[in-house]
């Protein structure tokens, strides 16, 4: 028993009390308690798996290979990154939720992890009880960039080429079920324009090929690499995706302003499977936090284009529930499917 949370039992309670009887399954779950305590305070004693249901160079990656290299010095134990990218990441997810809940696997995800799901006739997951929310790391204001060969420099300009030549126009997206498609299947409707997809795995490539002129427009977030492509003049950025300006972008506008009440905002955040001893939680929430807190991590991660959050677990889960439910019914309604 030693080594499962006391969550676990009580989901197998039932089963258990009628082999053990009451008092059987009291003293089974004071000597996991002692068992998981143990464990919590020798935890990490031995290397940390920390998975990226994404294509390396995205703003998911870069954020678990910067934190994952701090994370190792202050827990002692390697943290080995790696990309699970197969069919958008929901194979990687599946595997994290059957993994043992001991804090050895690990998944620095984003926020498709909340929608994804709602694409498919049958996820093999559910977001919010097969997973334990350890903490949201940043938020990234999305942005809306076209090519230079457009010729726009505004959204008005933006929208009234689309009117006109849609039927000749794309989007990249990272993937079917990704936030920069579904953000701007979102944005083509208020818009009222018209434009195809073109799915990647992961936005680090639809980035590259829209500086390469073979796309035309995205919205994504706001990663360094587009920041750095907007200053040499690669790419064009119109608006950003927030109720307010961004602080990396202060000279565009907000979407909103144009479509009130539009906003759509990326993040990237750490979750593990369903019953994580709430120590061992608490400990992966608390490195994090002294990471982000440092004047080098901000730099770092301001230069991504990213907000630092920094969230308790519980804000995170809060999160995740919210997000779900919000974009499930804009899939619903939109119906926005994969299979």
């Amino acid at each position: 028993m030693s080594g499962l949370s006391l969550q676990h039992w009580v989901r197998r309670l039932p089963g258990v009390l009628g082999v053990l009887g009451v008092s059987g399954v009291l003293g089974a779950l004071l000597l996991n308690m002692g068992a998981t305590h143990v464990m919590a305070q020798d935890y990490p004693s031995k290397p940390i798996r920390m998975w990226i249901p994404s294509s390396a160079g995205g703003a998911t990656d870069v954020a678990a290979r910067i934190l994952g290299v701090h994370m190792a010095e202050m827990l002692a134990q390697p943290v080995i990154v790696e990309n699970r990218v197969t069919s958008g990441g929901m194979v990687a997810t599946s595997q994290l939720a059957q993994s043992a809940p001991d804090g050895y696997t690990l998944m620095m995800t984003f926020d498709t992890f909340a929608t994804t799901p709602h694409m498919y006739k049958s996820a093999p997951y559910d977001v919010v009880k097969d997973f334990t929310p350890i903490m949201l790391v940043t938020r990234y204001p999305q942005i809306l960039i076209v090519h230079p060969s457009l010729k726009v420099k505004t959204l008005r300009e933006f929208v009234a080429y689309a009117k006109a030549n849609g039927a000749r126009m794309n989007f990249g997206s990272a993937g079917p079920g990704s936030s920069a498609r579904l953000s701007y299947e979102l944005f083509k409707d208020v818009a009222g324009i018209e434009t195809m997809p073109v799915h990647y795995k992961g936005g680090g490539p639809a980035v590259q090929d829209l500086i390469a002129g073979q796309l035309h427009v995205m919205l994504i977030q706001a990663s360094g690499t587009i920041q750095q492509s907007i200053k040499a003049g690669k790419l064009v950025g119109l608006a950003t995706s927030g109720l307010k300006r961004s602080p990396q972008f202060p000279d565009l506008p907000v979407i909103a302003d144009f479509y009130p009440g539009f906003e759509t905002i990326s993040w990237v955040g750490l979750i593990g499977p369903a019953g994580i001893p709430r120590p061992i939680v608490d400990r992966l929430n608390a490195t994090l936090g002294k990471i982000l807190g440092t004047a080098d991590m901000k730099e770092k991660m301001a230069g991504q284009g990213a907000e630092i959050v920094a969230s308790t677990p519980d804000e995170f889960g809060a999160t995740i529930r919210n997000e779900n439910t919000r974009w499930g019914r804009i899939i619903r309604d939109k119906k926005i499917s994969i299979d």
